[in-house]
């Protein structure tokens, strides 16, 4: 069932993946609702257009959002039945589901979790977005999204976290030499003590210096003290869970964003005794497991999506023409279910689509699916030979902000080395709990989470009714003509159509240039691919798959390289 253009790849692709779908520093206050009698200084290292116009009042839309779901999950605490804890071993009998996942659910639009009460965990996922990135013009410009203290960002394009509690532990597979599972683009996540890379997940950002920016995990434990649902997280786990005895200056301490001067190398400055420290860590795990729970629930992670009725029954809920064509080439000639697996092989012919040879395929796969809800990711990492993006705010974070911290002192130095940053336990990630795994580390130089293609194309839909070129749903406020995505780690690509173009033309419109500096006749990301940021381990699966052209609209295909003038 091939079609001749590659047009149609992109929008077929894009259908059957979208059946997938089932500081502002005066906004800070305190749990007594008083604003903090000073405002840091905003950080603003960065040249003309890397910050978007509109930031500020975007961040202001999404805390708004945030706070209206945030009262919904109380509504829904203070609605659950009495706990009935009984049995050997004792289970909240009847609603011990409804009460974790509605306890993970307030803490992931808490925004008082921060180090100045403004920014939640949804803040870079909201469920519009896939719980995905949620500022259309953060995504097209500086793609790492501002933390707590503006504008301190991070450092890649934020994880869509749906269906994420369903990767595996990091292992290694000895015998085909691979890495598998983890959470976070470079695996860090591994999950290695709570067994769930998910709620090992969610322990970063609240103390990442870039995002939530706590100083230490026991603000967490503080703050969940003082939160108005705390009963119910005694309730889950314990009711002395939080007797923790505190030091008076813990509620500047925590207010004061980490990586600040002050701090020095300590990374926890919350003094407590061992035996409150023990208590503060158990909260810690406690919340991550949470979390974990409410992004397994069916809020977040459904399979209610069109393609998953299709496999429960393909003669009751058949695919369209259009999403079938999609599906039969995402499994050939397009080769994305060599990397997004849906639970039957691959028809790409084997060695064909790289190195000059054109992609073919051997057909369609008729077999029963061996995977009934099949997560579109095989669990593994690759390098697809991205561009560096000079558009990653990341980058000009050179010099001091207003609490002393730099985030970032290498500039334009810095290289993402994705996992094999990680397995050396390197600068802006973690450490590596397990020594066997160092040696690995230049085999996965510039490898990142092949993540699941569930809900990627996924954004706010206009009601029936809405005027030409709305875009915006009633849960969202974000602007039109239409919601503007970013994709991969460092957000380079900006739609699907370049995603597929990428994948198609990658090996054929190379050019050793970086990015804003194609040369003369070409445009960059139609006719002209800058060099790898990291050209080691480039995955050659892609790159030359020999699909076809034709335009598409200017609103999708033709966002330009950015930004204008380049950037060395």
């Amino acid at each position: 069932m091939r079609r001749g253009t590659w047009i149609l790849v992109a929008a077929a692709c894009a259908t059957v993946l979208g059946i997938l779908i089932g500081f502002h520093a005066g906004s800070a206050q305190d749990v007594k609702g008083k604003k903090p009698s000073a405002s840091p200084t905003p950080y603003n290292p960065y040249p003309p257009g890397i910050l978007p116009a509109d930031l500020q009042s975007e961040l202001d839309r999404v805390q708004r959002e945030i706070a209206f779901i945030f009262q919904q999950a109380l509504a829904e605490f203070r609605a659950l039945p009495p706990p009935n804890l009984t049995g050997q071993p004792p289970i909240l009998q009847g609603s011990g589901y409804a009460m974790v996942r509605t306890l993970g659910k307030l803490m992931n639009y808490d925004l008082n979790m921060s180090a100045l009460r403004d920014t939640a965990c949804a803040s870079c996922h909201m469920p519009y977005a896939a719980f995905g990135p949620p500022i259309p013009s953060v995504n097209l410009t500086m793609i790492a999204y501002p933390g707590s203290f503006h504008f301190r960002a991070g450092k890649r394009n934020p994880q869509r976290y749906s269906y994420s509690p369903y990767f595996p532990v990091l292992q290694l597979n000895e015998t085909q030499g691979l890495f598998f599972g983890g959470n976070f683009w470079d695996s860090r996540a591994t999950g290695y003590l709570l067994q769930s890379p998910d709620a090992h997940q969610a322990q970063g950002p609240p103390v990442d210096t870039q995002e939530m920016m706590s100083p230490d995990t026991a603000c967490i434990a503080f703050k969940l003290s003082q939160a108005e649902y705390r009963p119910l997280f005694e309730q889950v786990w314990g009711k002395d869970s939080l007797n923790i005895k505190f030091p008076s200056k813990t509620e500047e301490i925590c207010a004061t964003p980490g990586g600040a001067k002050v701090f020095g190398t300590d990374t926890t400055p919350v003094k407590l005794s061992p035996e409150d420290r023990l208590l503060a860590n158990r909260a810690y795990d406690n919340w991550g497991q949470s979390i974990s729970f409410y992004e397994r629930s069916k809020e977040v992670s459904p399979f209610t999506s069109k393609f998953d009725a299709f496999l429960a029954s393909p003669t009751t809920t058949p695919l369209t023409p259009d999403e079938m064509a999609g599906y039969a080439l995402f499994r050939g000639k397009a080769a994305c279910n060599t990397c997004h697996v849906d639970g039957r092989g691959s028809t790409q012919t084997p060695g064909t689509g790289f190195d000059g040879i054109p992609s073919t395929t051997t057909g369609t796969d008729t077999s029963h699916a061996a995977t009934v809800n099949p997560l579109f990711t095989c669990f593994g990492s690759a390098n697809e030979g991205l561009p560096l993006n000079p558009r990653n705010a990341f980058y000009y974070q050179t010099t001091p902000d207003f609490f002393g911290f730099t985030a970032n002192p290498l500039g334009f130095g810095y290289r993402d080395l994705g996992m094999g940053t990680f397995l050396r336990s390197g600068f802006g990630t973690w450490p590596n709990p397990n020594a066997t795994w160092i040696p690995f580390a230049p085999n996965v130089d510039g490898q990142f989470q092949v993540s699941s293609a569930r809900n990627v194309a996924m954004v706010p839909l206009c009601p029936p009714g809405s005027p030409p070129g709305c875009v915006a749903c009633p849960t969202t406020e974000a602007p039109g003509p239409y919601f503007q995505k970013e994709f991969f780690h460092n957000g380079y690509i900006k739609s699907l159509k370049q995603l597929v173009h990428f994948y198609n033309t990658r090996d054929l419109f190379f050019f050793p240039v970086t990015s804003g500096h194609c040369p003369p006749g070409t445009t960059e990301k139609v006719d002209c691919w800058p060099m790898p940021e990291v050209r080691n381990n480039i995955d050659m699966t892609t790159g030359n798959l020999a699909l076809t052209d034709l335009p598409c609209a200017s609103a999708i295909c033709g966002v330009a390289p950015f930004p204008s003038p380049p950037i060395p």
